[in-house]
């Protein structure tokens, strides 16, 4: 009679006793919250990186990242460009404090202050490193109509990347 009832079935018709999933059942208590805790760790590595794609994906759709671009606004030597941007009348500075360079023999400009409007040029983006500027190099009026190609601190608002 007892291995009858051993065999007999429980609650649900044709299921069989099996001490092994009482100890299972008992263990996926445990596991539940590893598993959620797991769950939701990963969610949050997830959102993280998306996160992050999405605020390099806005950095670079506000600054331009390239090697050629197109300036229209004032350059100058760091410093100048400083005292310029904080000038309480910047038409005056930018008169009173023309660019002035020295050009070598060989026609290299250096040792520049001051500042120049720079009217929708071509220029090569030499460094790109600073978030509210951009270092190019232009090509700008030294010497009674010479051009010479001269490395100018600009705005990164008045670039705009050559396609």
């Amino acid at each position: 009679m007892h291995a009858q009832r051993r065999n007999a079935p429980t609650r649900a018709a044709g299921c069989r006793y099996n001490p092994a999933l009482r100890i299972a059942k008992r263990d996926t208590h445990v596991m539940k919250p590893f598993i959620a805790s797991s769950l939701v760790a990963l969610l949050a590595t997830v959102g993280t990186h998306a996160a992050a794609a999405d605020s390099a994906s806005d950095a670079d759709a506000q600054t331009p990242s390239c090697a050629i671009a197109y300036v229209k606004g004032v350059g100058g030597s760091p410093r100048s460009l400083r005292e310029y941007l904080a000038s309480p009348t910047p038409y005056n500075y930018l008169k009173e404090n023309e660019l002035q360079c020295k050009v070598s023999d060989d026609g290299r400009a250096s040792n520049c202050t001051g500042v120049t409007y720079i009217r929708n040029e071509q220029v090569s983006v030499y460094d790109d490193s600073d978030p509210a500027t951009l270092t190019v190099v232009a090509p700008v009026e030294l010497d009674h109509g010479q051009k010479y190609p001269v490395i100018l601190v600009i705005q990164r608002k008045d670039a705009r990347c050559a396609r």
